[in-house]
């Protein structure tokens, strides 16, 4: 995703008012403006990642209406905390009536602002419309939630001269903040915040599971003061039915508090008003957990997050390995074995430590090949396999014990194709339940079976763009990933398991939204962090290609995995630091230390699977 395309609107030559000089506290890469003649297009700045601060300037003397739109619009896009320089460019009402805060539009490009000009040509006296025009890319509400978008863009912008200063002034500012992409990820950074899932647990003592919620903050305003701001004010809108947070209603940080830093020994003091001040210990350390899982991802380094209350009151301190203990997440589990079908179809795996060569067939029926598979799925917790038969009709779960045996089938299809129209590859959530779709097209289904044993339960479906053709349940069992298919094109979905353990309804999914909103082709997908999946596809026009999105539909900065051809299946870990681990027509099994290049695995391997 590179800069922002530069307008091709009309100039005339005139006086260039530069906004910055590229320096440490003036807006780099600022565009001039013209004293006269139509407003060009107010491009993005060229994306730069020099952690250097930037500010706006001020509105100058005499402005002309041009000048005022085109600072206005730049100041949108500096460090700027409160956005005070953006609102000296708008009249003191207008300024007291707009929020921020409630909203990012971002825009392909940046907005392009002709202006709406009388039929002689001139200004209409003391009053100028604006047309900020573009291509909608996404927008980030007041929860600080992103979302996909498209469509055009379009919002009249009033420029009124003050009748005793005579400065030109916005009176009807557009709502919130627009910028384009370039911009927008320049200013803003993914963050995960964490909250806990309201029916999944795991373990015999019911550990409580940690589930990630993307939102995009200012990177480089005060993201740790922001964040703990974030995470107090509850999930985001989409999340929020299938999750609980342990801060009590009405807890915020104490008054006047911003600056949030660890200290010298990397330990960050968070002050909170009265709401805090009651909770019982065991509440307050899953409070301490959810800062502590949510600013790692900002300090890495973080140690330790110490809640007090006001008057300094110590509520409690949480340290990073005590937080573990308090809840489970995926990305904090390392799994010890990769696992996939040789060429005899066997199931065999191969250790994930350092020094792992060679693959061994596991215990039990799977391993000795006397039912050929077609795909695999292991527990969570390594003990258990269900695997789905080569013709794709049967799906068996057994146990990777020694003399384990194969039962009768757990689910089967009436499919006709068996390519493509029975079982999908199985996926197993934390909790223990196992999920897999029917695609037999006269009836369409998704199927979980609580702990991978008893009769499979048929999951609520909402109307889909398509067909299923793959899924993948996340591991704190509250998210699902769907790929559908509708006249030969390919989706990636997210949706949102909702469940009652109460009264025993049926799961559902509800909600999906895209996952990688630009692709037509999804080959390959897998789970790839605690928000995070890695696909394979291609875009529109484009070519195939590997890389990793958001469940919230955005793209991930970096780099994306090494390039890799005729890839038909991905496998990762919630762990970042296990390698990526691919099938291709051309080398079986590959995979992709971290810092390295894609290494073959087994030329007859197939079907690569890690835990889950």
């Amino acid at each position: 995703m590179g800069a922002d395309r530069e307008g091709g609107a009309r100039h005339r030559p005139g006086r260039a008012v530069a906004l910055a000089a590229c320096g440490a506290v003036l807006l780099a890469g600022c565009a001039s403006m013209p004293d006269s003649g139509d407003l060009r297009n107010v491009e993005s700045t060229p994306r730069q990642d020099t952690g250097v601060r930037v500010f706006a300037m001020p509105p100058a003397e005499d402005a002309s209406s041009d000048e005022i739109l085109q600072g206005f619009l730049e100041a949108l896009t500096s460090d700027d905390p409160q956005y005070d320089t953006a609102r000296k460019y708008l009249t003191p009402d207008a300024a007291r009536a707009w929020h921020p805060e409630d909203s990012t539009t971002v825009l392909a490009d940046g907005p392009s602002s002709p202006p709406d000009l009388a039929q002689d040509g001139r200004e209409l006296g003391d009053s100028r419309t604006y047309v900020l025009a573009g291509n909608r890319v996404a927008a980030v509400d007041e929860r600080q939630a992103y979302e996909p978008d498209s469509g055009s863009y379009r919002f009249k912008v009033h420029l009124t001269k003050d009748a005793k200063s005579r400065q030109w002034r916005i009176d009807a500012p557009p709502e919130g903040v627009v910028m384009g992409k370039s911009d927008f990820q320049r200013n803003y950074t993914s963050v995960d915040k964490y909250y806990f899932s309201t029916h999944t647990r795991v373990g015999a003592t019911g550990q409580s599971v940690a589930v990630a919620d993307p939102v995009f903050v200012r990177s480089k305003v005060d993201p740790l003061t922001q964040m703990v701001r974030s995470l107090l004010k509850g999930p985001t809108s989409w999340l929020e039915p299938v999750v609980r947070s342990s801060f009590p209603t009405g807890t915020a940080l104490q008054h006047g508090v911003s600056g949030l830093t660890p200290d010298d020994e990397n330990r960050l003091t968070v002050p909170l008003n009265g709401k805090a001040s009651r909770v019982a210990p065991a509440r307050c350390e899953e409070m301490a957990t959810q800062l502590m899982f949510t600013l790692r991802n900002l300090t890495p380094t973080l140690e330790s997050v110490a809640l007090r209350g006001p008057g300094g009151r110590r509520l409690c301190e949480q340290t990073e390995a005590r937080a573990e203990s308090v809840a489970w997440r995926a990305s904090a589990e390392s799994p010890d074995y990769l696992y996939f079908l040789d060429g005899k179809h066997r199931l065999v795996r191969r250790s994930t430590g350092s020094a792992a060569t060679g693959s061994a067939a596991v215990p039990g029926a799977l391993g000795e090949g006397t039912r050929q598979l077609q795909s695999v799925a292991v527990s969570r917790d390594e003990r258990t396999v269900a695997g789905v038969a080569l013709d794709g009709k049967s799906m068996y779960v057994t146990s990777l014990d020694a003399g384990a045996g194969f039962g009768d089938p757990v689910v089967t299809s009436q499919g006709l194709n068996p390519a493509e129209d029975r079982l999908t590859k199985p996926s197993w959530d934390a909790r223990g339940d196992l999920w897999v779709a029917d695609r037999d097209p006269r009836h369409q289904r998704l199927y979980v079976v609580e702990q991978g044993a008893g009769k499979p339960v048929e999951v609520t479906l909402p109307d889909l763009p398509g067909r299923i053709r793959d899924v993948r349940v996340a591991a704190d069992g509250v998210r699902v990933a769907l790929v559908v298919e509708k006249d030969g094109k390919q989706s990636l979905l997210i949706g949102r398991i909702e469940r009652d353990d109460r009264t025993g309804d049926a799961p559902a999914v509800v909600r999906p939204r895209p996952a990688a909103p630009d692709m037509e082709l999804v080959n390959a997908m897998s789970w790839a962090g605690d928000s995070r999946l890695v696909v394979v596809g291609r875009e529109q026009g484009g070519v195939h290609q590997m890389r990793y999105v958001q469940v919230d539909g955005s793209t991930l900065d970096g780099l994306a995995p090494a390039a890799l051809s005729g890839v038909k299946a991905i496998a990762a870990s919630e762990d970042e630091r296990v390698p990526l681990v691919a099938y291709s027509d051309d080398d079986g099994i590959v995979q992709l230390p971290s810092g390295a290049q894609w290494q073959k695995v087994d030329k007859d391997g197939t079907a690569p699977v890690y835990p889950g």
